[in-house]
C-alpha cells in the first residue's frame, strides 16, 4: 500500500518577508502611514490625547465646568480662598481645586481660562500664518529686489524680542482680545514668512512650476495652487510651535497686566490673581492655573515635535 504524503511547504525566505512588508506598506494610504508613524511614539500619543482633552474642555467649558465662575449670582464672597476639597458656605458645592480671592471655583476658572487662552493663541496663529505664508510665497516667487526687501523686513522683525514688541504695541493700543491678537500677529508673521520662503525657493526650481509658468497661469494660481500645498508640512510644524509660543506670550502679558481685561480672563491672569497670596501658603490660586498652562504648552510642543519628525522625509524612522 502506497502512502501519499503532503508536499512540504516551501520555506519562506527573508527576502520574501521584506517584499511582503513593502507591498503591504505600499497598499496603505498616506493618511494611514502618517497615523502609523505618528502614534509609533508613546510620548507623542499621550501628548495628543492630553491635547484633545484640553481642546474638549476649552470648547465645552460652559457645560463641563462645575459652576460659572463669573456669574455674580453663583459666586459667594464668603467662599473666598478655600483650600482644595472644601465645600461652599451653604454646603452645596465642592471646590476640588479650592477658590480664589473672590470666591470663584479655581477648577471652573481654569476651564474658562483655557478657552480664552486657546482662542487667542489659535486665532493669532491662523492670521499670522495667512499673512506670513502669502508674503513668503511672494518673496520666493518674484525674487530679486522684492525678495531682498521682504527678507530685510523679516530680519528686522526677528531681531527684536517678541515680548518687547508685544509690550510696546499693547502699551499703545490698550487691553482687549482683538488688540492682543493683533500684537501676537505682528510678532509671529515673520516666522511663517521665513519658513515658507525657504521651502518655496526649493520648489520654485522644479519642473511643475516651470510648466505652470509656460502655460501662462496667473501668479496667484501658481502661488496658492501649486507652491503652497508643497510648503504645508513645515508650515504645520511651525504653526503648532508658534501656537504654543503665542499662548505662553499671552499668559506673560496678562500676568504683567497688559494682556486681557478682567472680564475676559486667561490662564495668565488667573496666575496673576493668586500671586499675592503665594507667601500666605495659599498656593492653589496660582499653582493650578500654572500647571494647566504648562500641560497645554508641553502637549502642543510634543505634538509639534512628532509632526516635525513624521513630515520630514530626510529623517529615518
Amino acid at each position: 500500500m502506497t502512502t501519499v504524503t503532503d508536499p512540504t511547504p516551501a520555506e519562506t525566505l527573508p527576502g520574501d518577508l521584506d517584499a511582503g512588508a513593502e507591498e503591504q506598506a505600499a497598499r496603505q494610504t498616506p493618511f494611514r502611514r502618517f497615523c502609523r508613524d505618528f502614534f509609533a511614539s508613546p510620548v507623542a500619543t499621550v501628548a495628543f490625547v492630553v491635547l484633545c482633552l484640553v481642546l474638549f474642555i476649552a470648547l465645552f467649558a460652559p457645560w463641563v465646568s462645575p459652576t460659572n465662575p463669573y456669574d455674580l449670582a453663583v459666586v459667594d464672597v464668603m467662599d473666598n480662598r478655600l483650600p482644595p476639597g472644601s465645600t461652599s458656605f451653604d454646603g452645596s458645592i465642592t471646590y476640588w481645586l479650592g477658590t480664589d480671592g473672590a470666591g470663584r471655583d479655581v477648577l471652573s476658572a481654569i476651564f474658562y481660562g483655557l478657552r480664552t487662552s486657546l482662542f487667542v493663541g489659535v486665532a493669532s496663529g491662523l492670521i499670522a500664518l495667512l499673512i506670513g505664508s502669502s508674503i513668503g510665497l511672494a518673496s520666493a516667487y518674484y525674487g530679486g529686489r522684492v525678495d531682498s526687501f521682504i527678507m530685510r523686513v523679516v530680519d528686522i522683525q526677528l531681531s527684536f524680542p517678541a515680548i518687547l514688541v508685544a509690550l510696546i504695541l499693547l502699551a499703545a493700543l490698550g487691553q482687549g482680545v482683538e488688540k492682543i491678537i493683533l500684537a501676537l500677529v505682528v510678532v509671529q508673521w515673520a516666522y511663517y514668512a521665513r519658513t515658507v520662503r525657504g521651502t518655496a525657493l526649493v520648489e520654485r526650481g522644479k519642473e511643475y512650476v516651470e510648466a505652470a509658468a509656460c502655460l501662462a497661469l496667473p501668479p496667484r494660481r501658481i502661488l496658492f495652487r501649486h507652491l503652497l500645498p508643497n510648503c504645508l508640512p513645515p508650515l504645520i510644524v511651525v504653526g503648532t510651535v508658534q501656537t504654543a509660543s503665542a499662548i505662553a506670550l499671552e499668559a506673560t502679558l496678562s500676568f504683567l497686566g497688559l494682556g486681557l481685561p478682567i472680564t475676559e480672563p486667561s490662564l495668565g491672569l488667573l496666575i496673576a490673581n493668586g500671586f499675592q497670596y503665594m507667601m500666605s501658603l495659599q498656593y492653589w490660586i496660582s499653582v493650578f492655573p500654572g500647571v494647566a498652562l504648562l500641560i497645554t504648552i508641553v502637549s502642543i510642543n510634543l505634538v509639534g515635535d512628532q509632526l516635525r519628525d513624521v513630515l520630514n522625509p530626510r529623517l529615518e524612522r
